[in-house]
């Protein structure tokens, strides 16, 4: 194994594929967007004055419109001539839903009718011009013969159609002005139609008022008849029940019968409570008498007669007695005093009898007081409740009679008031100002048209150059490489535009010639023993760049006074044999095929330059001379005599030259052409030198336009081609 073989195989190796995972390929920056739309401006201003030549000419193409407005104040409700319930909403400052019905009413169908059909515009000239179609619409019509034969209805609704497009209803913020345009081709027509359409609207709400109530005004002649019948059945129904009844006297209510009752009941009852104290009083009596001696009762003893009566029998007695001492008992005079006091004593006797029976007459009259009136009261109470059932009925009816006559009353002043309110005809909607012939047009504004095609035209070419950007999988900047190839960029080559590869190099001063210097010493820290000693220069496809890359690297390590070897190891399409004008009849083919030593074939510098050595003749089978041993011995011993053997190999796909060789190879350094390269393409040849382990220390950006990256570098020259490119192109390779 040779030592650039050990050099490879001891230094790290990138992941396969890709090299390795960076950000996230869907983030760009803000700076990354002003890039892109930088290097893709001249597609933005196309876009951008492509739609302004279009707005142009349509703006030119378009028919002039004279705008002419009317102004309408609409109210929330009406005058209030009269003051009807129900049929007056209260205002509402937040009822958006009633202006929103009279914008959509201002743009309703049977509105434009009105105005079509007032106006006569089926035979206005103007109208008709406003009607004819569009060179879009006659190029339909032209495809669509049929459809020249339209029914009345179809041209009813066309007329409505055009008419409603020259409208527009705008609502004044924080009022209630309400603005009517309308825009035709001719100002006075404009003025016209707009004052006519606010006379037809406000002649419209009129009707619809009007239809209103008149329609209240039915609707409330029926309620009133049925109320009517109701009234006269219910006050029926209460005569009939007062006649059944007996309630002849309809001016006195019941309640004040009921009252009149309550008042007799409430007599009796005090007359009751009386009587049953008195026949208490005399029943307690009668009992005394019943259980006590008559002489001791305190009624007998308390009457006068009885008093005087013993008064007297006690002085007939006590005389009796002293006349007793004188006269015997059969003596006249004491029979005759004797009789005396035993009248006396039936006269006592008598008395007190008749005091008994005076205490149980007053207690059985009592009583008998006391059972009429108990019999008073129940007759007054049934009395009373019966009045109270017969009212329950009264009442109900009664109630029924005054309810339909407050009904009918009140719907009977209603019925009048909105007679009297739809006579009236007040309107809610003013005309502020009418429309009057406007003196300039109203559109296309050539200015605003041009301004918004202007902004349209930079928003739809910046999206544009986006979604190519994002559409775009080549490589585009060093930030790709790194972050999607996962590779480090050792230089950027600027591309170059009035001068070829060799003269932007001859000028050590350019930025072409500085940025392979860069390209050098970023390769000198590429590993940790510097950069590769054997050192293989690829591309993914032809004509990226990297013979000139190789011849260039080389000519920079011979400036470092550095032995360097440079091989033209492409050998399909050799070109380093006409970069230093030698001979390719001999070269690496003749030392592969062994037919010559590497250092017959090997061409000293003349001007101090790189030792090259040319590809030689073309060899039908590349790919198993380069497979060998004779190559790895030839780098061998080219590394034993010179500081850098840079390989000058073919395109890495669709070849398997350069796995071969960079197999062998310390280092592989893949040339990456910036805007023409894709990303997929790239990951596949990774994937290929992978699978060979070769080892990618990193990859060059060539032909970057840095007038739209902002890199620096100020040259222009279009590269080459590889295969079969001019004699100018493949000099640059």
């Amino acid at each position: 194994m040779t030592d650039s073989a050990l050099d490879r195989d001891a230094a790290p190796r990138p992941a396969d594929g890709a090299g390795g995972n960076g950000p996230d390929d869907d983030e760009i920056s803000l700076l990354e967007y002003g890039q892109v739309i930088y290097r893709r401006r001249w597609l933005v201003l196309g876009v951008t004055g492509l739609v302004m030549f279009i707005a142009l000419v349509a703006t030119l193409l378009m028919t002039p419109l004279y705008r002419a407005t009317t102004t309408l104040q609409i109210n929330r409700d009406t005058i209030k001539v009269v003051d009807v319930q129900g049929m007056t909403p209260a205002e509402s400052f937040n009822d958006q839903d009633f202006y929103q019905t009279q914008y959509e009413l201002l743009q309703s169908h049977s509105l434009a009718r009105r105005v079509i059909s007032h106006l006569d515009l089926a035979h206005d000239p103007v109208f008709k011009r406003m009607q004819q179609p569009s060179p879009l619409g006659r190029l339909l019509g032209l495809l669509h013969p049929g459809a020249g034969a339209r029914t009345p209805e179809a041209l009813d609704h066309d007329d409505v159609k055009t008419l409603l497009g020259a409208l527009s209803i705008e609502p004044i913020r924080n009022s209630r002005l309400v603005a009517i345009h309308v825009d035709t081709p001719d100002p006075k027509f404009s003025a016209r139609v707009a004052n006519a359409y606010a006379d037809a609207f406000i002649q419209s709400n009129l009707e619809r008022r009007m239809e209103g109530s008149s329609y209240a005004k039915s609707y409330l002649d029926d309620r009133l008849q049925q109320l009517k019948q109701r009234l006269e059945d219910s006050d029926k129904e209460l005569v009939a029940f007062a006649q059944k009844e007996q309630i002849i006297n309809l001016n006195t209510t019941v309640n004040a019968q009921q009252s009149l009752i309550g008042q007799q009941l409430g007599e009796l009852n005090t007359a009751l409570a009386q009587a049953e104290q008195d026949r208490y009083k005399a029943e307690g009596r009668w009992q005394q008498v019943q259980a006590m001696h008559g002489d001791a009762l305190p009624q007998v003893l308390e009457d006068r007669v009885v008093q005087e009566l013993r008064r007297r029998y006690a002085e007939d007695v006590a005389k009796y007695q002293d006349q007793l001492r004188l006269y015997k008992p059969a003596y006249p005079q004491m029979q005759q005093l004797k009789a005396q006091i035993d009248e006396l004593h039936q006269q006592i006797a008598d008395q007190v009898t008749t005091i008994k029976g005076s205490i149980e007459g007053d207690y059985l009259a009592a009583k008998a007081h006391e059972d009429l009136l108990h019999t008073r009261v129940a007759a007054l109470k049934q009395q009373y409740l019966n009045l109270e059932q017969r009212s329950i009925r009264y009442n109900i009816l009664k109630r029924e009679v005054d309810t339909n006559r407050q009904l009918y009353d009140a719907l009977l002043q209603r019925y009048k008031e909105i007679a009297i309110a739809g006579g009236v005809g007040i309107n809610n909607v003013l005309i502020v100002d009418r429309a009057h012939e406007p003196q300039l047009k109203y559109r296309p504004v050539i200015r605003l048209n041009l301004a918004v095609a202007l902004v349209l035209g930079l928003f739809g070419g910046v999206l544009l150059a986006l979604l190519l950007e994002r559409l775009d999988d080549t490589v585009k900047n060093a930030t790709d490489v790194e972050h999607a190839l996962g590779l480090a960029t050792l230089g950027v080559i600027p591309l170059l535009r009035e001068q070829t590869p060799e003269q932007a190099l001859a000028d050590a001063r350019s930025g072409f010639a500085e940025a392979y210097r860069s390209m050098r010493t970023a390769l000198q820290f590429a590993t940790a023993d510097g950069a590769p000693r054997v050192l293989l220069i690829t591309s993914t496809r032809p004509g990226e760049g990297k013979s000139t890359t190789a011849s260039a690297l080389a000519h920079n390590f011979v400036q470092l006074d550095q032995r360097v070897l440079l091989i033209d190891a492409d050998l399909r399409n050799p070109s380093q044999h006409r970069g230093v004008a030698i001979d390719n009849t001999r070269g690496l083919s003749n030392v592969l095929a062994g037919a010559m030593a590497w250092r017959e074939v090997v061409h000293s510098p003349a001007n101090g330059g790189p030792a090259v050595m040319a590809c030689g003749p073309l060899p039908p089978n590349p790919a198993e001379l380069l497979a060998g041993p004779r190559l790895a011995t030839l780098l061998e011993e080219a590394r034993a005599e010179y500081d850098f053997v840079i390989l000058d190999a073919p395109p890495v796909l669709g070849l398997a030259d350069a796995p071969l060789l960079g197999h062998l190879a310390a280092g592989t350094v893949l040339v990456i052409e910036a805007g023409a390269t894709r990303l997929e393409h790239v990951r596949d040849a990774l994937k290929r030198l992978a699978v060979s382990r070769t080892r990618v220390v990193g990859a060059v950006l060539t032909k970057l336009d840095t007038r739209q990256t902002g890199y620096g570098y100020g040259y222009g020259a279009h590269y080459y081609a590889y295969g079969g490119a001019s004699p100018e192109s493949r000099r640059s390779r």
